[in-house]
């Protein structure tokens, strides 16, 4: 992996240690990591948080994000829970959140941990490879085509010369579709129920994801870069 001059120190390391021990025993005690199971007990624990809920839901996806739980779920109950729109806003803007924080535990607080643990990992690897050869154009790619899983990505980044803006900003824009699909289609099936205006939705929103694939192509091509 690419040398950095924030290298993460003992003590960086463990502070983060820390702090990541006393969110899980915070989650633990407020029972959100037994809800994590449970999308419909999740939708009704968040609707009784009230306007909390929103804050709750962000450090839940930061969570997830640090601790590598699959994030699909928690996108789809931010649209059963709050709603259509703004649920997939929030889910955006969430999703974008903890893949910053599991970005900057990457790079400054766990360096030296990860890239002992997965230095070897050939994701990480084709990762590393990309941005030295195609710069911001590969993470623009990763993020658009699901070879690698966002948790993945998120760390592996970090350990990259990537900029923390560079990634945030690409991470917002190309995950938009995805998230606002998901948290979309969720909040109208429990609020309007399956109908043929939603199906037709449905055929919209895939007709939008196909055409998101389609950029990605165009690049890898246009660049000569090759992703799998």
């Amino acid at each position: 992996m690419q040398k950095n001059n924030a290298k993460g120190s003992p003590v960086k390391l463990v502070v983060a240690l820390i702090a990541i021990v006393a969110v899980v025993i915070i989650a633990a005690q407020m029972g959100l990591l037994d809800q994590l199971r449970d999308i419909e007990g999740l939708r009704l624990w968040f609707q009784e948080l009230g306007a909390v809920g929103y804050i709750v839901y962000v450090l839940l996806y930061i969570l997830v994000a640090v601790f590598m739980l699959p994030a699909s779920a928690v996108t789809i109950v931010a649209g059963i829970t709050f709603g259509s729109i703004v649920g997939g806003v929030l889910a955006l803007f969430s999703a974008t959140i903890g893949a910053c924080v599991a970005f900057l535990v990457a790079r400054y607080a766990a360096r030296d941990m990860i890239v002992a643990k997965f230095g070897g990992n050939p994701l990480f690897k084709r990762i590393e490879d990309g941005v030295r050869e195609n710069g911001t154009s590969f993470l623009i790619l990763t993020r658009l085509v699901p070879v690698f899983p966002y948790n993945i990505q998120n760390y592996a980044y970090g350990l990259t010369s990537i900029s923390l803006p560079t990634f945030a900003l690409v991470s917002l824009i190309t995950m938009a579709p995805g998230a606002f699909i998901y948290a979309y289609m969720a909040g109208e099936i429990v609020t309007q129920g399956v109908s043929a205006g939603l199906l037709m939705q449905f055929a919209v929103a895939g007709l939008v994801l196909f055409g998101v694939s389609l950029i990605p192509k165009y690049i890898a091509r246009k660049k000569g870069i090759t992703i799998r």
